[in-house]
């Protein structure tokens, strides 16, 4: 299944929890992959957070869950997530946020992320980034990674801005 047939609604974003990681855990089983508890807290976390989430906050609120949580533990579950397609990181705000679609394929996808609020909004455009790996491979360049996030206002904080 391609990416585009995947995930039919381009606004649909994680909003149940626990739905999300059950998905997860089911795509761990079904790929052999070792969702340990420290890897499923700082997933659960990331999945409730309504923004996109830094180590340091995560790193908190797994202290809460679990008396052992300590920086190394947040930064080997957020490469655990990262690597298998759970979580995007964002690099321009050096956050987290869960991807919706825990279940499909690896895939780079643009973002937007409101400068104001940081909600973020992952666009389901698969021909974008197939078409800026075209135009790079003509031009001689193999891509490694993509990081494509356009920074402005959501359409909540225009809105507010003007009845100012």
């Amino acid at each position: 299944m391609n990416h585009a047939e995947h995930c039919t609604d381009p606004h649909h974003h994680v909003r149940d929890a626990k739905a999300f990681v059950k998905a997860v855990e089911a795509a761990c089983k079904a790929r052999g992959l070792n969702l340990t508890q420290a890897r499923s807290n700082a997933l659960q976390l990331i999945a409730e957070s309504d923004k996109p989430i830094k180590a340091y906050d995560l790193l908190e609120g797994m202290k809460k869950l679990q008396d052992t949580a300590a920086p190394p533990t947040v930064y080997r579950a957020l490469e655990f997530l990262t690597e298998h397609g759970f979580v995007h990181r964002l690099e321009s705000i050096n956050a987290y946020l869960a991807c919706h679609h825990p279940g499909g394929e690896e895939h780079a996808t643009p973002f937007l992320i409101c400068d104001n609020c940081q909600t973020t909004q992952e666009l389901e455009q698969p021909k974008w980034v197939e078409e800026l790996e075209n135009q790079a491979m003509a031009m001689g360049f193999n891509v490694r990674a993509q990081t494509l996030e356009l920074h402005g206002l959501c359409a909540a904080c225009q809105k507010a801005d003007r009845a100012k």
